[in-house]
C-alpha cells in the first residue's frame, strides 16, 4: 500500500518543483507550466488560489516529476 499523500497548495508544489530544477516556462489561464531542461520533463500545476490540490492530480504531478510520495514529503520539509 502506498503512503498517504499530503494535502498541499499550488505554492507547495512550485517550491518542490523548483528544488527539482524545474523552471517556470509559461502560464495559460490558471495552469502554470514548469520545464526541466536536462531531461525535458514538463509539469503542469493548477494555480487555484487558496484551494488544495486534488489527490489524483497530485499523484499525476508527482509521476510527471519522477518522484515518490516519500521523496515529495522529504522535499516539502526541507
Amino acid at each position: 500500500m502506498s503512503p498517504k499523500l499530503p494535502v498541499v497548495k499550488a505554492r507547495d508544489l512550485v517550491r518542490v518543483a523548483t528544488k527539482l530544477e524545474f523552471v517556470f516556462d509559461h502560464q495559460k489561464g490558471s495552469h502554470a507550466v514548469y520545464y526541466r531542461g536536462k531531461d525535458k520533463a514538463r509539469v503542469v500545476i493548477p494555480m487555484h488560489t487558496g484551494q488544495d490540490i486534488r489527490t489524483k492530480t497530485l499523484e499525476g504531478i508527482l509521476d510527471d516529476m519522477g518522484i515518490t510520495v516519500e521523496e515529495f514529503r522529504r522535499l516539502l520539509r526541507e
